[in-house]
This record gives C-alpha cells, structure tokens and sequence, in this order.
C-alpha cells in the first residue's frame, strides 16, 4: 500500500486562497482597509534593520514609522563597511525573509492561534523596547491588541485567513516596496538605504537595489517550492 507524506504539500484550497489575497491587494492597494497592513512591512522592515544591527554589535536607539508609510531606525554601531551593508540591506531583505516566514507557518498552521501569538509579541516587544513617539506607539500597541484578541476569541477559520492574507500581502508589498524605494527613478534623489550604500561604497544604488530584488524573489520562490513540492512517496506494509 502506498501512502503519500504530506508534509511539504499545500493542499488547492490554501494555494487558491494565497492567490485570491494577493490579487485581492493588488487590485485595492491604495484602498484605507490595506493601509495598516503597508504600515505593518514597514515595521517588518525597520525590525530587519534593528536586529541586524544588534547582530553586528551596535544598539537601537529607537524605531519610528510615519503615516506616510516610511519608517527610520536610530541605531549606533562601529564604522565598518561590512556591518554598514549588513544593516542597510537587512531592511528589504528582512521583510522579504518575515514575509517567507509567514508563507511557510501559514501552510503549516492548522487553527493559526500560536503564529497570531506571535506576531502579537513581537509587536509588543518592539513597542516596549524601541518605540519613543505617540504615532509608531499607538499603531504598533494597536497591532499587538488586535493581533492577541483575535488569537484570543477568533474564529479557527478567520484566524487561519487573516493570516494567510498576511502572508500573500507581506510578500507582494515586500517585492513592490523595494521597486518603488530603490528602482524608481525618483527614489534615486537620496535618502534610501541604497543610496547610503551607494555613498559608503561607490556602487551605484540600482545596483543595491537589483542585487536586493533578486535575493527577496530567490527566497520566496524556495518558499513556494518548499511548500508546494511534495515529499516522494512512502510505501508503508
């Protein structure tokens, strides 16, 4: 008798559901409902940011995001030109690599109660940490009480939804922040993290820009494969 292994196995209803969330983003991108959900990559952005910075030896000083979707991290750590790309590319590749995250628990999660958890805590643990100014406070303490409610009282079903409509949405905006902020001809003024590495290493800023789409559309694709390809089979007597 032969038995499939699931465990790498998307089943059509989760695929058909990822590809409804992103079609659905697309087509009201501009729309208020989506506009939280923009500032929440923001924040997985910035958060790239931060922990690189951690990692190199330096500290945060603060994190803070705006209502025009842009956000900045404070942050102190010895001058070198490796930590310098290790923090400046850890923004758009960190919130393609929490968006790959998503994808994969989403797949996984049966109910979606633990992974809402923690989304919820890392909101929390930012707030306490590093946010210093009412707006980026208000709306990441925002996220965390609605994230925790519904872990809390939602439905299995909606609970799973909303999380996979975080995945999809996560991993367009994650594509589509870095062509609008590194690729477009009026991002090339100065201000984002390529054109800092562009100063800091004469490399010109499209190149950071290429260089970081490439590795975000890398990293998703083995998501989806990782999710999508299912184990061989498994012959059980």
């Amino acid at each position: 008798m032969t038995q499939m292994d699931a465990r790498h196995h998307l089943d059509g209803r989760l695929l058909f559901t990822l590809a409804a969330a992103a079609i659905a983003g697309l087509l009201f991108w501009n729309t208020w409902p989506l506009y939280p959900l923009k500032l929440l990559v923001v924040l997985m952005h910035e958060s790239g940011h931060a922990a690189a910075t951690l990692m190199v030896g330096g500290s945060v000083d603060a994190i803070r995001i705006s209502p025009d979707q842009g956000g900045v991290t404070l942050a102190r750590f010895p001058p070198s030109i490796l930590r310098e790309i290790a923090v400046s590319s850890a923004g758009y590749v960190g919130s393609a690599v929490s968006a790959c995250v998503l994808l994969y628990v989403a797949a996984r999660a049966r109910e979606g109660r633990w992974p809402l958890i923690a989304l919820a805590g890392w909101c929390a643990l930012v707030a306490v940490l590093y946010v210093r100014d009412a707006f980026t406070l208000a709306f990441v303490g925002g996220c965390a009480l609605a994230l925790g409610l519904l872990a809390r009282y939602g439905a299995a079903w909606l609970r799973r939804a909303v999380l996979v409509f975080l995945a999809a949405f996560s991993s367009c905006y994650a594509l589509y922040d870095i062509r609008d902020d590194l690729l477009h001809v009026s991002s090339w003024s100065g201000g984002t993290d390529a054109d800092a590495l562009a100063r800091a290493t004469f490399i010109p800023a499209i190149v950071w820009g290429i260089g970081w789409g490439a590795v975000s559309i890398a990293l998703l694709a083995l998501t989806l494969r990782q999710i999508l390809v299912s184990a061989p089979p498994v012959t059980a007597r």
